[in-house]
């Protein structure tokens, strides 16, 4: 026995040494300030592989650029306001993330909930990301037609409200470019397709960019 654990040993050190460069590789990334994109369905990766999503787009653009952020996506597929709004201490108390991209409202929308209610959600969230500490991205979101003026407008200028008053970075309109393109969203015109996931990253990344070197 004393023979077979000298005869291991070396090769036991060995295996050990070459792993402490990834292991200190996995410590730093995981020391970096977050990125937290909390959204619905849009930001959830629908219907595809995580990795096709723009989130996931976003996270590699960050690493090949070699800038000192994580990603985290806690997104939820047919997340509302209010369901967001529960579930978000609890993601800032986890992740401490220095900037949050807020990406909700679209399914209140759809189910026709009062714009007032939806708005004050969301101002209690870009509210509560603040105070833990973090920079807030708001993110625009724009229903369909069908739902009338009367309802899609003061939808749609909530987004931009929001920001002018709490003086927040917006993506004017997260999918912006795309539902005119009818082949790049899926069946239920809403959702944009795999392919058209990085022009939801271009539509974001001029808004985040200004924010990573400060």
């Amino acid at each position: 026995m004393k023979h077979y654990l000298h005869r291991c040993l070396p090769l036991f050190l060995l295996l050990l040494c070459s792993a402490l460069p990834f292991a200190a590789t996995a410590n730093t990334q995981n020391e970096h300030p977050a990125i937290l994109v909390f959204g619905d369905s849009l930001s959830a990766a629908y219907r595809m592989d995580e990795a096709q999503g723009w989130v996931a787009l976003l996270d590699r653009r960050i690493n090949e650029l070699e800038l000192p952020f994580r990603v985290v996506n806690a997104s939820v597929s047919g997340e509302t306001t209010d369901g967001g709004l529960a579930r978000l201490p609890a993601a800032l108390a986890t992740h401490k993330p220095a900037i949050v991209i807020l990406e909700l409202g679209g399914n209140d929308g759809l189910r026709g909930l009062p714009v007032s209610h939806i708005r004050q959600n969301l101002e209690r969230m870009v509210a509560l990301s603040q105070e833990a500490g973090a920079q807030v991205v708001l993110a625009g979101i724009q229903i369909p037609p069908n739902y009338g003026p009367r309802y899609t407008g003061p939808f749609a200028a909530q987004y931009g409200e929001i920001a002018e008053q709490m003086d927040l970075p917006l993506i004017p309109f997260l999918i912006d470019g795309i539902p005119q393109q009818p082949e790049l969203m899926q069946d239920d015109g809403i959702h944009p397709r795999a392919e058209a996931q990085s022009m939801v990253l271009e539509n974001v990344w001029p808004v985040l960019e200004s924010l990573l070197g400060s």
